[in-house]
């Protein structure tokens, strides 16, 4: 018997493994592809100008809310519009007023799987309120604000105002160590919030104004203005993070295939072999063709002294 015999399932085996393993190959890569490329799109949003004003009139024990807002855009959105006008029963007979008029107002909000982000940004505008058709509640030469959210990363927010602003007629200096009053004797009182933001792990917020209105102009049916303004908002939400390797469960490994023996020459024994190893395949040892080739050299030896003591007797 040759050995090659002995050793051609083992050869198959290793064979057969390994085109197993190329075919699992590229299933397993477009496993991690997925995982890679996991993500939900992030938020943002972005307002010039939001009101929440409580008007009372003067000839009627009622309040009329005034809650209006200027490119108001959530992403992807954007809006650019540099006027706002408002009608309330019961103020100058119905008629329209100009609430805002901005020589720039512009809102944007964008967002994608990698970074979602709000941005606004207001010039040379003046803000008006019911009863005081003549004077500007506020008027700011420019301000801006910007919330970032990068996924992976820290959000940030922004706000900025730039240039002079005047308040009921007055010009003030804003700071950020706290609120800034402004009071008229007989038209009110106004206190302002300067650039105010705000972050979380995943979220942001920034106001560049913010306005606690109480005036009383008794002027066109109106007789008290209290409520809030806000100018120039911003805010996002970061996209949820890909799916890292590391996150995944660890992926059970594989032993390695075992790699095919040299196959010594036919007449020689590798060293330190057991004698039991070709027993698993044909159920003798390796000594079995010498035990086999012995017992067929007596069998002819016996054979022929057989046959001489035969011829022996016939000559006898």
């Amino acid at each position: 018997m040759n050995g090659n015999t002995f050793r051609m399932p083992a050869r198959r085996l290793v064979t057969v493994a390994a085109a197993t393993a190329l075919a699992a190959g590229p299933a397993a890569l477009a496993g991690a592809g997925t995982a890679q490329a996991t993500g939900d799109h992030g938020r943002a949003s972005a307002t010039v100008l939001r009101t929440g004003l409580d008007v009372s009139l003067l000839d009627k024990t009622v309040n009329v809310p005034l809650t209006v807002t200027l490119n108001e855009v959530r992403a992807p959105e954007s809006a650019e519009k540099t006027a706002l006008t408002a009608r309330l029963d019961g103020v100058d007979g119905g008629k329209p007023f100009s609430v805002l008029r901005a020589d720039v107002a512009r809102a944007t909000a964008t967002a994608t799987a990698a970074k979602s982000e709000g941005r606004t940004e207001l010039a040379r505008a003046r803000v008006h309120v019911p009863g005081l058709p003549l004077l500007s509640l506020i008027e700011v030469e420019k301000v801006t604000s910007t919330a970032t959210c990068e996924a992976g990363k820290a959000p940030v927010a922004d706000a900025n105002l730039l240039g002079a602003v005047t308040v009921l007629g007055k010009k003030v200096t804003l700071t950020t160590g706290g609120p800034t009053e402004v009071k008229v004797p007989g038209v009110g009182e106004v206190r302002l919030d300067l650039s105010r933001t705000q972050t979380t792990s995943r979220t942001a917020a920034a106001t560049a104004l913010e306005l606690k209105v109480s005036v009383n102009p008794l002027d066109l049916n109106v007789a008290e203005v209290d409520g809030t303004l806000t100018l120039a908002e911003a805010t996002c939400e970061s996209p949820a993070a890909p799916e890292s390797e590391a996150a995944q469960p660890p992926a059970k490994a594989e032993e390695p295939a075992a790699e095919p023996e040299a196959e010594p020459a036919a007449d020689v024994r590798p060293q330190g072999a057991p004698a039991e190893a070709d027993l698993a395949e044909t159920g003798g040892s390796s000594a079995t063709p010498y035990i086999a080739a012995g017992a067929a050299a007596l069998v002819l030896a016996g054979g022929g002294a057989l046959l001489l003591t035969r011829r022996s007797r016939g000559r006898g």
